[in-house]
């Protein structure tokens, strides 16, 4: 059985790591973040025109009809270079829950617009420093209208739209608000990684529109997220690896390159076991996202934990190798340290996919 992507979907891998590299998204994010612009609006352009944005979105709107595979190996080229752009949260999120739960008016009102990045999209979910529960979610819709508050919604300050998580009678429910809409007050927060902006938004009264309701299909999303974010995250892993071997090799002490020491070839070793591991996880994830198979939940929170894990990992060990140079304001390993923490906290941290492994688990064994 073959489990590597097709040859089209390694092409597709390499013209986005090339146009990537071309553009110098690496230097745009540290733009960005020594900067006062939220994100790279020229390099959200030229992802929108190479296709990137539409990649899974069907044609009839608007999009390249490709499948998740091909979006799998964007994300990995994503988190690569460390991309400074709100394509997260547009189509992981914002995209998946319209695509997945919306009627076909919603669609085609905001897949075509998406999908040429014309609007940006945001998931509100997170209400408070705990992780986001069927019983602790206050935010309330009722008689058509939204109220209450979130924080730490990724790219909300530039967002169009928000897919919003709140509860209408007892259940949990999906719903599409407009940001320039009455009643909503946006405010930008400081993060750990400011080239990916984030924002605290309260809804006071906001006309919302309903998407399909349920817990289940909160989770799904998150599910369905879980795995391309987990690709992101095995892109930036890979990237400090090879940061990590490129500066070994380079770097001299006592007439020898450092890369022969024994305690650095264990890093480096290390290193590339989490990363192999992790992408066998993020192969398992991306086929049952792609074939909507009954173990997505199972391989969502397998890929999320593992990838977490490498990136954590090989960005950590990357500063370590560089030694004190590494530290420095100057190189890029910090760059790819902030990336990692902001995106282990995206859409729950490493212990809550670690609970739901362990729950996905529990029920596969009693069936």
């Amino acid at each position: 059985m073959n489990f590597e992507f097709s040859a089209d979907q390694m092409q597709l891998k390499d013209i986005a790591r090339k146009f990537l590299e071309k553009e110098e998204s690496v230097k745009r994010a540290r733009n960005v973040l020594e900067g006062d612009s939220p994100f790279d609006e020229e390099l959200w352009k030229q992802i929108a025109e190479m296709g990137f944005t539409a990649t899974a979105i069907p044609e009839e709107f608007g999009g390249l009809g490709l499948g998740y595979l091909e979006l799998c190996v964007i994300a990995e080229e994503l988190g690569r270079s460390l991309a400074p752009t709100p394509f997260s949260s547009s189509v992981y999120l914002a995209s998946e829950a319209i695509l997945q739960f919306g009627s076909d008016s919603t669609k085609q009102n905001y897949l075509p617009s998406i999908a040429s990045a014309e609007k940006i999209g945001a998931f509100a979910h997170s209400e408070a420093n705990t992780a986001p529960t069927e019983e602790n979610i206050s935010c309330e819709y009722k008689d058509g209208s939204i109220n209450g508050s979130k924080i730490a919604v990724a790219d909300g300050d530039i967002a169009d739209f928000f897919i919003v998580t709140a509860r209408t009678n007892d259940e949990i429910g999906l719903f599409v608000v407009n940001s320039q809409s009455k009643g909503i007050e946006i405010k930008s927060q400081s993060t750990l990684d400011p080239s990916r902006s984030h924002a605290s938004i309260s809804f006071k009264n906001v006309e919302a529109e309903a998407l399909d309701s349920g817990w289940s299909n909160v989770q799904t999303l998150l599910d369905r997220a879980a795995v391309l974010f987990s690709f992101e995250q095995l892109g930036g892993a890979e990237a400090c690896m090879d940061m990590a071997k490129e500066y070994a090799m380079g770097r001299y002490a006592f007439g020898r390159s450092i890369a022969s020491f024994q305690a650095i070839k264990h890093k480096l070793a290390d290193m590339y076991i989490a990363v192999e591991l992790a992408r066998s996880n993020c192969y398992y994830g991306a086929w049952a996202l792609s074939t909507n198979a009954p173990e997505l939940a199972t391989a969502a929170a397998t890929c999320r934990v593992s990838a977490s894990q490498a990136y954590h990992e090989c960005s950590k060990e990357n500063i370590q190798t560089h030694g004190g140079m590494g530290f420095t304001w100057e190189f890029d390993c910090h760059l790819y340290y902030r990336r990692c923490r902001q995106l282990a906290a995206n859409i729950g941290s490493q212990s809550v996919w670690k609970d739901k492994l362990i729950s996905s688990l529990e029920r596969a064994n009693q069936l």
